[in-house]
């Protein structure tokens, strides 16, 4: 079941402020709330980028971004410094100095 975002209306209704916001599942037939299920204020079904799980999240880019993710799959891993880009993972030279310029 589809998850959905209210906001409950504060004030008019022409005025777009929301007192709280709250998620609920309801089926696609279902018609949209137009009271908070527990207090019985009014609201309104808000319009939010939809959340499709497994298809990208912050901490799947950290596990296929890590140092030893990239070592595994022989890729080497720099981070930038004042000297230069230290090597963080992989093989390959330690350290990249940083260029002067005037090459």
């Amino acid at each position: 079941m589809p998850t959905y975002v209210y906001g409950v209306i504060e004030g008019d209704a022409d005025d777009e402020i929301y007192s709280d916001v709250f998620e609920i599942e309801q089926s696609v037939n279902d018609p949209p709330l137009r009271q908070h299920p527990e207090t019985g204020a009014p609201v309104v079904r808000l319009i939010c980028a939809p959340f499709i799980a497994g298809t990208w999240s912050p901490l799947k880019a950290k596990r296929l971004l890590s140092s030893e993710n990239l070592t595994k799959r022989g890729l080497t891993r720099y981070e930038k410094t004042s000297e230069g880009y230290r090597k963080t993972g992989g093989s390959g030279p330690d350290i990249i100095p940083r260029s002067s310029g005037n090459e």
